[in-house]
């Protein structure tokens, strides 16, 4: 029997072990059911999001302040550790827009763009981003992001959208524009509008239009010609690839580059040396705010693609492992000389699109990033920058969505504050202390509203046993009886309300002997929401009112009868409203049921 027992605790040792490996390591799970026809699945959609992903990793780091070739190493450990550790099928890592235009605010507030010192900023950005993510992820914290409204990021994004394509509109024009804020970047570019290069300039609006002509006439002109629909999406979406081996061809055979036409030149090459970021604590904690704004950013987009994305085909996304994913890739990318990245949504889809059945996916295409890093660089020296500026302007326009702010004006208000802040903010003042303005609003404002909560007169609908607002409702009352319902939590911001509102209310009606609170939407009473229904109880016992409550829900009773509460209550804690009344006035159920008949005659 011990040996029985022993080899059973033994197994069951060993299973919890394995599932917590598995939990920590989901390649553990799906790479044990890894087929060939997997395998030719996933490398068929690497070979597309290379293609996609080479212009956007040298754009990209280009919008951060860095060399390109930056853009390329961030691709690359990244993809493969967030294949390790990641959940979502789908979801591409690597560099994004709204992630490179904050690394940019971030280290251009340390150092200027071109030394050692911004690149260092930059790495360390990844690092402090990586840790953040991993602790957030081992301490289960992914409800933080929550704290990011929707109509917060949806500002926040749009702002940063008209930011970043402001700023490109500089490379485009062959002109020379800087700032740190949307208003900036649109006043140095009226000064040196004069100085247009035409060269340049042919080349980034024939890109843009390319660009705009492919995302918009491409998937038409490919079905004419008899491709199906999938297959026409995931051309249009490598596009860019086409107008960069174009403007390549340009440059070079008519020698542009020696005519003014900036281009980014020797790109150098092999893989990325491996080495810790800049191990300074005065530095990280200077960046440690921007860390932790592109980390929580980083994550409500990566989480909302891949949910998305997994809801699609009923697949599992753990959002605490996708933090401890997102976390090691960023860690991957400061080591291998990178800066900070995230889910973007695009190669996402694309990579959904395509057919990618694992992350598997992802490893394959840091491994077509490596071998362009091995020896297709050279080829990239006659890129013009102007073209990668029109590819990311065509990238972040998309994320510019201004039919929003009149959604959300019809719709809450409130909301529609926090938005327009957040973008008002972010285009004056910049990225960081829009985002900050926009959280923070959005907090002042739930405050405010949950601090002056919805409470209404209820009465008891004729013939049956619900009760319903007396303001939009025919509904029968008991003049000895006020039932109020509220629907709110009762914490400290609304506590003092309800007392006040419980006096009026008493004082507007001598008739009133009973009064009973239906909490149908009390989630939970804290020390403040308690104190209050204490002095409510006792302030209504010395004018002879009875205190009653109803349909309190477990969890909040339970937190009451560890209180004092209950034994000095007046009157008693009912299941339901209708309860509550018929122990005061038994007759009234009937009294309801005649004037319902009489309405019907």
């Amino acid at each position: 029997m011990d040996t029985k027992s022993t080899e059973t605790q033994s197994t069951s040792l060993v299973e919890r072990a394995s599932k917590v490996m598995r939990s920590y390591f989901p390649i553990l799970e799906w790479g044990a059911r890894y087929t060939g026809k997997t395998f030719s699945n996933d490398m068929i959609v690497a070979l597309i999001v290379t293609m996609m992903l080479i212009p956007q990793s040298l754009a990209y780091a280009i919008l951060a302040g860095l060399p390109p070739e930056i853009g390329l190493y961030a691709s690359m450990a990244p993809l493969l550790l967030y294949a390790i550790f990641g959940t979502s099928r789908a979801l591409a890592v690597g560099p994004v827009a709204v992630a490179s235009l904050m690394t940019a605010a971030a280290a251009s507030q340390l150092a200027s763009q071109g030394t050692p010192e911004y690149l260092g900023a930059a790495v360390a950005l990844a690092m402090v981003s990586g840790l953040l993510l991993l602790a957030m992820g081992f301490l289960k914290l992914g409800f933080l992001a929550n704290f990011l409204s929707h109509p917060v990021i949806a500002g926040f994004i749009t702002a940063s959208g008209l930011q970043i394509a402001a700023g490109q509109l500089a490379p485009v024009l062959g002109i020379h524009a800087e700032g740190e804020n949307f208003l900036s970047i649109i006043i140095s570019l009226w000064h040196s509008i004069g100085a247009i290069h035409i060269a340049t300039t042919a080349i980034g609006i024939g890109s843009l239009i390319f660009l705009f002509w492919v995302r918009s006439g491409l998937k038409p002109l490919l079905i004419r010609l008899g491709l199906n629909a999938k297959i026409s999406d995931i051309l249009v979406k490598v596009g860019p690839v086409i107008a960069i081996v174009a403007t390549i061809l340009i440059v070079g055979g008519f020698g542009l580059a020696d005519k003014g036409v900036k281009i980014v030149g020797k790109v150098p090459g092999g893989l990325p040396k491996l080495s810790m970021p800049p191990m300074d604590m005065a530095l990280w904690l200077k960046i440690l705010v921007p860390a932790l704004l592109i980390s929580i950013i980083g994550y409500v987009e990566s989480i909302s693609v891949a949910l998305t994305l997994a809801a699609k085909k009923r697949q599992h996304v753990d959002p605490d492992q996708e933090l401890i994913a997102l976390g090691a890739a960023n860690i991957g990318s400061a080591i291998s000389g990178g800066f900070p990245v995230t889910g973007g949504f695009a190669r996402s889809v694309v990579n959904f699109d395509a057919g990618a059945e694992t992350p598997a996916a992802g490893a394959f295409t840091a491994i077509g990033i490596a071998i362009t890093t091995l020896f297709l660089t050279p080829l990239l020296f006659f890129l013009p920058k102007a073209t990668l500026a029109a590819t990311i302007i065509v990238a972040v326009l998309s994320l510019v969505n201004i039919q929003a702010l009149k959604q959300t004006w019809a719709y809450s208000k409130s909301d529609f504050a926090a938005m327009a802040a957040t973008i008002l903010v972010t285009l004056i003042e910049g990225v960081e202390i829009g985002l900050i303005t926009g959280v923070g609003l959005s907090i002042v404002l739930h405050l405010y509203s949950t601090s002056r909560p919805h409470v209404a007169v209820v009465g008891q609908i004729p013939g049956t046993s619900h009760f319903r607002n007396v303001e939009r409702h025919t509904v029968v009352t008991d003049p000895a009886i006020l039932s109020l319902r509220v629907d709110e939590s009762l914490y400290f911001p609304n506590a003092r309300f309800l007392e006040e509102l419980v006096n009026e209310s008493v004082a507007a009606n001598p008739a009133i002997r009973h009064l009973i609170l239906e909490c149908p939407a009390v989630n939970t009473i804290d020390s403040s929401g308690l104190e209050s229904l204490e002095a409510i109880n006792l302030r209504l016992k010395d004018g002879g009112i009875t205190f009653h409550l109803s349909e309190i829900k477990g969890p909040v009773m339970d937190r009451l009868k560890r209180s004092h509460f209950l034994e000095e209550l007046t009157g008693k804690v009912h299941l339901s409203q209708y309860e509550a009344v018929a122990s005061i006035n038994p007759d009234l159920a009937k009294i309801t049921h005649e004037a319902n008949v009489q309405k019907e005659m």
